[in-house]
């Protein structure tokens, strides 16, 4: 199969592959997902099949609309409906009960089902030109680095899906936020640009993050998000002292540092949104060299932070 690259006008197209049972790769504000008509279990399969997948790793389903969700839900509880109208097209991923009917595919066997609504206008207009949900993981093969424009979708699964609709750089540049609506107390379980306190000034309730991973939460396994290159997270201390007892390694950092004539250097945004923007994009452009470690500077230590942590943790080589 030769994975055709669209362009943001060919939308009918990606429609019709979707329609036909195949993959296509579509942007989001986070980062491009690989996408089936949720509505045909032969589909969705294929995305397992594609990236490598566990099949008992759930799957996010993508609605053009809020109203969609009671499509897929038992109940909708009320802070979960405040959560939506505030932040709904956007970020934010929800776990409800799923309705019985609802394919143990989707949601790997478990009783509940992950569901958001992308900001992204070629996300939306294909979703509602589909005429149902889609479901999509991140666009890439199985634990490694997520996408953020065409040409890392390409990187690994060029030949095993359809088509990507380029719709450029990913705004955001990570994952959504996934809170789970099922407990008394909610709990994020992946956190995002969506944060905590962001989250309890909407619902006027004190929630939980979850610091443990589970591997039946989407895309939150303990190791994930990792590029070729082994990926180390140490401090600039730690980072100066080993990078004379290396030949070659590239350097992430945002604080200012001494250049060696073995190591190449990427100087990282000190701006958080900037940071999450362009984390992904640069650990690929490093996968494209021939350096043999990544050394990461550990970023700022504030709450605002926590996903960019949560997701150099998972990349590096324990």
């Amino acid at each position: 199969m030769k994975t055709k690259v669209l362009k943001s006008n060919q939308i009918d197209e990606a429609v019709s592959f979707l329609k036909n049972g195949e993959l296509v790769a579509l942007p989001t504000e986070t980062v491009y997902g690989l996408a089936a008509d949720a509505t045909n279990e032969k589909a969705v399969s294929k995305i397992f099949s594609a990236k490598g997948r566990p099949s008992d790793h759930p799957l996010i389903i993508h609605l053009d609309s809020v109203d969609k969700i009671i499509d897929w839900v038992e109940e909708i509880p009320d802070s979960a409906k405040k959560l939506a109208d505030y932040f709904w097209p956007g970020p934010l991923t929800m776990i409800f009960q799923k309705k019985k009917p609802v394919s143990d595919l989707i949601t790997g066997g478990l009783e509940t089902i992950a569901l958001r609504v992308p900001k992204h206008p070629i996300a939306l207009t294909v979703i509602k030109k589909l005429g149902s949900a889609v479901a999509a993981p991140s666009a890439n093969a199985h634990k490694r680095t997520s996408p953020t424009k065409p040409e890392h979708v390409l990187k690994t699964l060029s030949g095993k899906i359809a088509a990507i609709v380029d719709g450029g750089s990913c705004s955001i540049g990570l994952e959504s936020t996934i809170i789970d609506m099922t407990r008394a107390v909610p709990v994020i379980l992946r956190p995002g640009a969506i944060t905590r306190v962001m989250i309890e000034h909407v619902i006027n309730t004190h929630i939980q993050e979850q610091l443990e991973h589970q591997q039946k939460v989407p895309g939150n396994m303990a190791i994930h998000y990792q590029p070729e290159k082994p990926l180390f997270l140490i401090s600039m201390e730690e980072i100066k002292r080993r990078v004379s007892q290396e030949k070659n390694v590239a350097i992430m950092h945002h604080s200012d540092i001494l250049k060696t004539k073995n190591a190449t250097y990427y100087k990282m945004p000190k701006n958080k949104a900037e940071y999450a923007r362009s984390l992904y994009e640069t650990l690929y452009r490093i996968d494209s060299t021939d350096v043999d470690k990544i050394f990461v500077e550990k970023p700022a230590s504030h709450n605002k932070w926590f996903d960019i942590h949560d997701r150099l943790y998972r990349a590096s080589s324990k």
